[in-house]
C-alpha cells in the first residue's frame, strides 16, 4: 500500500463541483476518498458571475480534500491541468504527518 503522506486541497466555484467529483471518482488508484466542504472565497483574479457575488465580493465555492500519496497527487494535478484547465480551480498540497482510523 502506498504511503498516504499529503493532503491535496482543490477549491473551485460551486458550479464545477460535479465535474471535479467525476475526476476524483475516475481515478480510484490515486484517490481513495475525499471530503467536500462548502466555503466562500474571493480573490482579485476571481470571476464573479452573479450579481449577488459581485455585490458581496466573493463567491460560493467547494473545497475538496483528499489524503493521498504525493506522487498520486502530482499525477492527478497533471491530469486536471491537461483535461480540464481552468483558472477557477486552485489547489495546494500539504504534508500529512500521520493518517489513520480510530478503529
Amino acid at each position: 500500500m502506498k504511503e498516504l503522506n499529503c493532503c491535496l486541497t482543490l477549491v473551485c466555484h460551486k458550479s464545477l463541483e460535479e465535474r471535479m467529483v467525476d475526476h476524483l471518482l475516475q481515478h480510484p488508484d490515486w484517490v481513495r476518498g475525499f471530503t467536500i466542504t462548502r466555503v466562500e472565497g474571493g480573490s482579485q483574479k476571481e470571476l464573479l458571475p452573479s450579481m449577488m457575488e459581485q455585490v458581496r465580493g466573493r463567491s460560493q465555492r467547494v473545497q475538496l480534500l483528499s489524503v493521498m500519496n504525493l506522487d498520486d497527487a502530482h499525477a492527478l494535478i497533471a491530469h486536471l491541468k491537461e483535461s480540464d484547465p481552468n483558472t477557477e480551480i486552485a489547489y495546494w498540497i500539504t504534508p500529512v504527518i500521520e493518517f489513520g482510523r480510530l478503529a
